[in-house]
């Protein structure tokens, strides 16, 4: 439903973030701060186009659970979560607020903490996330002794659904995005960004020719080589992983086709940097418009797929793609091992012991490289 217009009321975007604020003519701007159409908002709202001073927001009492909330996002331990986390966490923490934010906090049961997973049963992920948000929230509290006990104490996240997640492009994918957007267009820059280095979203908007170096790299025969790479730390890892990137032919030609930014090689239709929610919508965008219905962390698998089926161990799709742990990089060798000992297991049911390529009926993809 659209909102109602409301006489002075402007918006502007900043850094993924939406400001208010009430202007008449060429006046003085007044910032209106709140959720769009809450009773805090509008009396705000009301106070500025009547050129009056905003109302003192009434302070939550210290026994209720808005009141932790607060608390929790002046913590340390609130400081040192990556940024897109506390974004996800305080529009869960809003919802909670108006649902539940006058309520007691020690009156929160786990009871409720379950009520909560449940109203969200229908999307999974939401659910989970706002586990993980609460958990957050009590943890903290029972640390410092705010609470004697944690109410998400042994709730279970919800059972994934089968085939949950972003969808795997294909090589099929890749040459119809290709052909919709050649070389010359923003959207190749932003595919060939994410093919040639298997960053993130939140990393491949950040990088920029500031990060190319020269590094060199000794071999495991000991021949020491010297090659233009990309060097940068992750955002997940919150910025203390770092990793190296070949830059390799295509993303190159990219680059050189462009168009690309100052600092950031993606960039907008005015060549303005792109937060990686912006960049997430305008890529799908992209690939709607080339008849691809997936996404830029589906790209991301493609990668990892690739580099599997080449022969990468799991310490080496750890080093090029940012994880740890070896689970998600298992994943993706042991799919691959078991395709070769499917067609190895084949091969020797057939009595030759030769073990031929699967046929392929995908016309071989050609790899162009331009230099200017």
């Amino acid at each position: 439903m659209p909102r109602p217009h409301l006489p002075y009321l402007q918006r502007q975007t900043a850094r993924g973030k939406v400001i208010w604020y009430v202007r008449k003519g060429d006046g003085q701007r007044t910032r209106i701060r709140g959720e769009y159409g809450s009773d805090p908002f509008m009396a705000a709202y009301r106070a500025a186009v009547a050129g009056l001073d905003a109302p003192e927001p009434a302070k939550p009492s210290s026994a209720s659970l808005t009141w932790l909330i607060e608390r929790y996002s002046d913590s340390s331990a609130w400081r040192s979560l990556a940024p897109a986390t506390r974004r996800q966490r305080e529009n869960i923490f809003l919802h909670v607020k108006q649902s539940a934010g006058d309520k007691p906090y020690k009156a929160i049961t786990r009871k409720a903490i379950v009520e909560g997973r449940e109203r969200r049963r229908d999307t999974p992920s939401q659910a989970r996330n706002f586990l993980d948000a609460m958990r957050g929230l009590f943890r903290w509290a029972l640390d410092a002794e705010i609470v004697d006990s944690d109410p998400t104490a042994g709730v279970k996240n919800p059972p994934k659904r089968m085939g949950e997640g972003f969808a795997a492009w294909s090589e099929t994918d890749v040459a119809k995005f290709q052909k919709k957007w050649p070389l010359g267009t923003r959207e190749r820059v932003w595919l060939e960004s994410i093919l040639n280095t298997g960053l993130r979203r939140g990393d491949v908007v950040q990088l920029g020719r500031q990060h190319l170096r020269r590094v060199r790299v000794v071999r495991e025969n000991g021949d020491v080589i010297e090659l233009r790479a990309f060097v940068l730390k992750t955002e997940k890892s919150r910025y203390q992983t770092e990793v190296v990137i070949p830059l390799l032919p295509d993303l190159e030609s990219a680059i050189d086709a462009g168009p690309c930014g100052d600092l950031a090689i993606i960039c907008g239709e005015r060549g303005n940097p792109l937060t990686k929610e912006s960049f997430g919508n305008m890529f799908r965008e992209a690939c709607n418009g080339a008849g691809v219905k997936k996404s830029a962390h589906g790209l991301r698998k493609l990668i990892a797929t690739r580099m599997a089926n080449a022969g990468a161990t799991v310490a080496e799709l750890e080093a090029a793609l940012g994880w740890h742990g070896g689970t998600m990089a298992s994943h993706y060798t042991k799919t691959a091992d078991r395709a070769r000992l499917a067609v190895s297991a084949h091969a020797k049911l057939n009595g030759t012991g030769d073990e031929h390529p699967i046929p392929s009926h995908r016309k071989p993809r050609t790899l162009t490289s331009k230099k200017q």
